[in-house]
């Protein structure tokens, strides 16, 4: 399959597909990031998302062509692209919808802790067309600059947390998405601060292919 990073920094595609390739571990599947090869350098406000769409779907297109792609991620928390890629004849799914389903699953309350707040708009949005809004308690923002925050893992780690505990101490949260591909790494460290469940978007999308897969004839 074929992770495709809708940001053009080649280091986040590289993290991002190093945790794929980790949650895929044992199901016998492969996957390899694409950068799209123009476009915004981070997805941090609703213009941006915009302006990412095209090039993801140009860069799921030739992925498939190449004939070695079972499936795509679209691998940024917003979607982008996401509808228009999924006139391809593989599986496409976003790490944004799978997160925030596999919170939801069983009815469970839900929060996502991110470093966007310029995106509040666009999350909401995105969960009311998932159909979550019910049981969304909204989203929790670190302060600051997202960019600069993301250059530093350590205050990058205890920023998500205190969004995070927000989410379930002051919302009500019963589980907290990690909202952000390149937050996936302090995502994965996350799991084991919260005493609820943390939804990290790289793994959820990896496993809701696995799924789409096995399921097709």
């Amino acid at each position: 399959m074929v992770l495709v990073n809708p940001n053009t920094s080649a280091a986040t595609t590289r993290m991002m597909t190093a945790i794929a390739h980790r949650a895929l571990a044992g199901t016998g599947l492969r996957v390899r990031g694409v950068t799209v090869a123009e476009g915004p350098p981070v997805l941090t406000d609703p213009a941006a998302l915009r302006a990412a769409a095209p090039h993801v779907v140009s860069a799921a297109r030739a992925a498939v062509a190449s004939g070695d792609c079972a499936a795509v991620i679209v691998a940024a928390f917003g979607d982008p692209g996401l509808d228009s890629a999924r006139s391809l004849p593989v599986p496409v799914v976003g790490i944004g919808e799978a997160a925030l389903a596999e919170a939801a699953a069983g009815g469970r309350r839900f929060g996502i802790a991110t470093t966007t707040p310029l995106l509040a708009g666009a999350l909401a949005a995105h969960v009311d067309r998932l159909g979550l809004t019910s049981a969304y308690t909204g989203a929790r923002f670190t302060a600051g600059d997202p960019q600069q925050l993301a250059a530093r893992p350590e205050p990058l780690l205890a920023a998500l947390t205190a969004a995070a505990r927000a989410c379930v101490a002051r919302d009500g949260a019963e589980a907290v998405v990690i909202g952000g591909g390149p937050l996936g790494e302090a995502a994965e460290a996350l799991r084991t601060r919260l005493p609820v469940p943390v939804v990290a978007p790289v793994p959820a999308a990896c496993r809701r292919v696995t799924q789409l897969l096995a399921a097709r004839p």
